[in-house]
């Protein structure tokens, strides 16, 4: 299995608030995972970089026993009471908080931890498909049928995540398990890219835009000929 990454603070932000963190295991499975954070001054970024760090610390520590699901839930665990408490005892830090998306990638299956909006796809030449769901107001609106998918995309209120590490003192996170054959990738990225590029152009870059190592720039290369209003951040593994 491989995976590369990349990420970059845009074409308008002054600083990047997002992390991610990407390792092939000894046993050659991948942990990957890309962090997008919130709040005033510098504090998104201490979010951020907060949670890559410990999520990687705590679940590399664990070792393999148990279920995968249950070893992602607890080190996110650990990344979100950590944020919550420095953001409640650091007054610059007050209010911060990150989305998370992380996967632990076998060579048949993947298993997928998700929190805010920060997004998983999965992708072959048969198509892409969104994996996670977003902890968002307009996922909320277009699952209750109150805006469409492409409404949700230029809705002015698209940003409002109604859920995040460190923004409460018990995680909420979703798992999923993803099955993976030959060829699959699976592409990791923060609303960055998301809000910029579309599924179809995510769909072409990997699978036709080129060789597979550079695709991840290839990717913030368009974000950032659009304007990249926000920080970008893609994550690519490839089965």
């Amino acid at each position: 299995m491989q995976v590369w990454g990349v990420t970059h603070r845009g074409a308008v932000r002054q600083q990047n608030q997002d992390s991610f963190a990407v390792q092939v295991l000894e046993d050659g499975r991948v942990i990957a995972l890309v962090c997008d954070g919130m709040g005033g001054a510098r504090a998104g970024n201490v979010a951020s970089t907060m949670a890559v760090e410990l999520f990687m610390e705590h679940f590399l520590q664990e070792g393999q026993e148990g279920p995968v699901e249950e070893r992602m839930g607890h080190a996110a665990s650990v990344a979100n009471q950590a944020i919550f408490q420095r953001s409640i005892q650091d007054e610059a830090c007050t209010g911060m908080g990150t989305t998370i998306v992380a996967v632990l990638a076998s060579p048949g299956e993947a298993v997928i931890l998700n929190e805010g909006d920060s997004r998983a796809y999965h992708i072959n030449s048969r198509g892409i498909v969104l994996v996670t769901r977003d902890h968002s107001l307009v996922e909320d609106l277009v699952e209750r049928g109150e805006l469409t998918r492409e409404q949700a995309r230029t809705h002015p209120h698209k940003n409002l995540i109604t859920r995040a590490l460190g923004a409460e003192p018990v995680l909420m996170a979703d798992c999923f398990r993803q099955p993976l054959a030959p060829g699959d990738h699976l592409l990791l990225c923060s609303d960055g890219l998301s809000n910029v590029l579309n599924e179809q152009e995510m769909l072409y870059e990997v699978i036709h835009g080129g060789p597979e190592e550079g695709c991840c720039q290839r990717l913030l290369e368009i974000a950032l000929s659009r304007g990249a209003p926000d920080n970008v951040t893609v994550v690519l593994v490839k089965r």
